[in-house]
């Protein structure tokens, strides 16, 4: 990586198995420590998911849920609590599975997809579609399971590509929603209340050992046994859109996974138009623009994935990338924990393959 006068030093205190730092807008990989790895991926494989099925269902399209919907969730899935036999909207589903991670949402959309094999099918192939050449998806929800691995690359992909979509973009930006509770009878009276969730990207809710970052419009985090901590969030600056994925940090103070990113996304602000490129974010199959060749990379080097993508004339250790697309972002804004979709602001800049305006927040 080369770094031009009054570039930033990385941060040294980074103990992630893998991370990536990305200009969301022309796919430039800023920085990136063993980028292909292949490493389980928890709850942030619920992006793939959602970029996959999202736009099959109408957000109004109502389910009621069997006992069929709910079988086969890992044991202490993070659930958002859906019952059996209760009703609800493919918006209340994608609520619970973005805000709460829940697994238990993931399950009742996958049965309505055609079921949890017909959706790991779709998922792959949309992996394949999107050249994320890391990932091996078992279970749609993220849980642990034998094979299932994605990247820090794959992640920023599957981040960059789900963030195209309206509805993606409000779900994981959305700092608290109200969700329909059990339905009850009292005195010949039937009754549904709701309760409240909280989005568990602390990036985006805050903490009490960390801040609601300045920029954050998301995108999803996850923690189990064998991943460790994970997460991508994205945030804008002075017209500027970074993804930044983390994966695993070996330091297990409480949030570590948030202040990891949150030290990258500053570093990567601060050097953003400073620093040569160590790659770039490949596009999905059939978008990369003529005389680019996706797909080959360089010998990844022990415990290291495949290259996924072009390879960039300047890698570094664990950055080998892709032909990059620039794009238009959707301008979001979040005011008091409500998300305002805002008209207009975004602003056109070179395009390779389709995106919206820009990824905004108000401040």
């Amino acid at each position: 990586m080369a770094l031009a006068g009054g570039a930033p030093v990385l941060p040294k205190d980074l103990t992630a198995r893998s991370w990536i730092v990305a200009d969301a807008e022309s796919g430039d990989v800023l920085a990136a420590h063993n980028a292909h790895w292949r490493l389980p991926p928890a709850s942030t494989l619920k992006m793939l998911f959602a970029d996959t099925v999202l736009p099959r269902f109408p957000k109004t399209t109502v389910h009621k849920v069997e006992a069929a919907d709910l079988a086969g969730m890992g044991a202490g899935s993070s659930l958002v609590g859906i019952k059996e036999g209760e009703t609800y909207t493919v918006h209340d589903l994608w609520l619970g599975v973005f805000l709460r991670s829940g697994n238990d949402a993931v399950h009742v959309l996958s049965q309505m997809n055609g079921g949890i094999a017909e959706t790991v099918k779709d998922m792959n192939e949309h992996a394949e579609e999107l050249q994320a050449l890391d990932t091996n998806v078992v279970s749609p929800d993220g849980y642990d399971a034998p094979h299932q691995v994605s990247s820090a690359y794959d992640l920023t992909l599957f981040a960059r590509s789900g963030l195209q979509k309206q509805d993606f973009r409000e779900y994981c930006a959305t700092v608290t929603a109200k969700f329909p509770g059990e339905t009850t009878k009292k005195k010949g009276r039937t009754t549904r209340g709701t309760f409240e969730i909280q989005n568990t990207n602390r990036l985006l809710s805050g903490d009490y050992d960390i801040s609601q970052y300045p920029g954050i419009a998301g995108v999803k985090n996850g923690n189990t046994t064998n991943a460790g901590a994970t997460f991508t969030g994205v945030a804008e600056r002075n017209g500027k859109v970074l993804l930044v994925t983390v994966m695993n940090p070996e330091k297990t103070d409480h949030n570590e996974v948030y202040k990891e990113t949150a030290a990258l996304l500053d570093w990567g602000f601060q050097a953003v138009g400073k620093v040569t490129p160590v790659g770039e974010l490949v596009a999905p199959k059939g978008t990369a623009p003529a005389g680019a060749q996706p797909g080959a990379g360089p010998s990844p080097s022990e415990g290291q994935a495949g290259g996924a993508g072009a390879v960039s004339a300047k890698p570094v250790a664990g950055a080998v990338t892709g032909s990059g697309s620039g794009g238009m972002w959707i301008a979001l804004a979040i005011t008091g924990g409500l998300l305002v979709l805002l008209a207009g602001g975004g602003y056109l800049v070179n395009r390779r393959w389709p995106l919206p305006d820009l990824v905004r927040r108000r401040r």
